[in-house]
């Protein structure tokens, strides 16, 4: 069963660039690894209000979010990842990054597995 990862990221405003530094790094350690992943996201150019398809529902989001998502095949598959990941120089360069610009302020981690169409 495929497992995917849901991070997201509550970005320093001030430091997009350390950011988006910090995430293309991890980019290529999860694929390096084994790993898919589908990409960071960040904030953009935003289209009109979010109340348009649910009126009273739907509320804009907070501008210093960023997502990030990437998927291992399977729990054993990520848990080899993570062992590896460990000593890899990359790794520890983008956690050197991070702790020297501190370019996000916290991150929330979860562990997804996908609706399929059919059952």
């Amino acid at each position: 069963m495929v497992i995917t990862c849901y991070l997201r990221y509550f970005v320093d405003p001030h430091k997009w660039a350390e950011f988006e530094h910090y995430a293309r790094a991890w980019m290529r350690l999860v694929e390096k690894y084994g790993g898919t992943h589908q990409g960071y996201f960040v904030p953009g150019e935003s289209p009109p209000s979010a109340v348009f398809s649910f009126p009273g529902v739907g509320a804009e989001g907070p501008e210093n979010i960023a997502v990030a998502l990437f998927s291992f095949p399977s729990v054993a598959a990520y848990e080899e990842y993570r062992r590896k990941v460990a000593d890899d120089p990359e790794c520890h360069a983008a956690t050197n990054h991070y702790n020297e610009t501190k370019c996000f302020i916290k991150y929330e981690r979860t562990f997804m597995r996908p609706v399929n169409r059919e059952q």
